[in-house]
């Protein structure tokens, strides 16, 4: 692992509890690793779990397209995306780069908590 292989925590708002509630339980696998996170998601996570977070921008200000460089620069290993597939998101085009980076540089990406908990479970 390189020192800057972020494991990365977006959450849209509907889901940003239930992120801060999953960093919680995963407290101890997260615990050490380089966390980034969009703007609010990562002040939750942070405010909740005591852990450090790099904050990005919001999503709808840029955030989601900031990581996507992250990990087309080769600095990010695992994505945890909590999306809310019922919510309609004015930068959806952001949201579907950022999963699309992924595809393209091989990262793996959950975007539910069941993949989420298969990701966590395998990042060491």
């Amino acid at each position: 692992m390189q020192p800057t292989d972020y494991v990365a925590l977006i959450a849209h708002d509907g889901r940003k509890d239930v992120m801060a509630d999953f960093v919680r339980r995963h407290k101890a696998q997260l615990d050490g690793l380089p966390l980034v996170a969009t703007a609010t998601t990562g002040g939750i996570v942070e405010a909740q779990t005591g852990l450090d977070v790099r904050r990005v921008l919001s999503g709808p200000r840029g955030g989601d397209l900031q990581i996507g460089a992250l990990i087309a620069e080769g600095k990010v290993r695992a994505v945890i995306f909590l999306r809310d597939p019922l919510t309609a998101h004015p930068h959806e085009p952001d949201i579907s780069a950022l999963m699309k980076v992924c595809d393209i540089h091989n990262v793996p990406l959950a975007t539910n908590l069941a993949t989420a908990e298969m990701l966590v479970d395998n990042l060491r």
